[in-house]
């Protein structure tokens, strides 16, 4: 048995060589021009399928969820990882962050891409940590108390206007939603309403902070098109406006934004 495996390891040896040999005859025959170009196209193709396959890896999948401190962010949270909203009554004094198949895709079948999800602290002396998680965000999701917005609105449109005017979210362009929460409370304002109101408060305040000096080193970027009312149109990256209820467990459009930005 030992002398079959032996003579069958020798013929598949000589095939080889022979076929090696073919090769180097073939490629003999090809003009240099011809197979230097054949080579280049190669590695042409070799590289920009590592790049792709590297640039695919590297996509995001982490999600910022800011607001300030009673809007719901964390009861969003809760909503979004299994569907309750426990320990959401809370105060955050700490991010809350966890990487998990949303709540809703849990029984789904076929490829479903985990997402890293990031509960910031509204507070505003708990904000600079923030800027720790906008290098790796895919989106942000700023949620408003849609019930307790009036007295919030100026707060809630400053912390807005930071992050529409850092660095960061410019350069990348990280798409921005705007939830209001709290939407199935009957003395809840409409999103159009909320939309309309804070983008006249962040008028108001790109106008007075362009005023106080020109080298305000804390935001890199301005709002808006000079001499025209401020639209979050305007905005270096895409800005939407949606409803939601996190007591309720109606965050489909929160859901919808988080999968349009952190694909399978």
């Amino acid at each position: 048995m030992m002398s079959k495996l032996t003579e069958g390891m020798e013929q598949w040896k000589i095939e080889l060589e022979q076929l090696l040999q073919q090769g180097i005859e073939f490629a003999r025959q090809i003009p240099p021009t011809q197979l230097y170009a054949a080579l280049g196209v190669l590695l042409f193709t070799t590289i920009l399928l590592l790049f792709f396959q590297l640039f695919k890896r590297s996509k995001s999948n982490t999600i910022v969820l800011s607001g300030l401190s009673g809007s719901g962010k964390t009861v969003i949270f809760y909503q979004l990882r299994d569907g309750s909203y426990h320990q959401g009554t809370v105060t955050s004094m700490e991010p809350n962050e966890g990487t998990f198949v949303l709540h809703t895709e849990s029984s789904k079948k076929g490829k479903v891409k985990p997402v890293h999800l990031v509960d910031v602290p509204g507070h505003s002396r708990l904000r600079p940590k923030l800027e720790e998680f906008l290098h790796q965000a895919a989106g942000i999701v700023f949620v408003v108390d849609a019930v307790e917005f009036l007295p919030n609105c100026r707060a809630a449109s400053e912390y807005l206007y930071d992050i529409l005017t850092n660095s960061i979210v410019v350069k990348k362009k990280v798409p921005v939603l705007i939830c209001c929460n709290k939407a199935d409370k009957v003395t809840a304002h409409s999103k159009e309403f909320i939309r309309k109101q804070m983008e006249k408060e962040i008028d108001k305040l790109r106008a007075s902070r362009s005023a106080i000096s020109e080298a305000d080193v804390t935001n890199d970027f301005t709002l808006g098109i000079p001499g025209e009312a401020f639209a979050f149109s305007q905005c270096h990256n895409k800005v939407t406006v949606a409803e939601a209820s996190g007591l309720t467990g109606e965050i489909s459009q929160i859901e919808q934004f988080i999968r349009e930005h952190v694909k399978p």
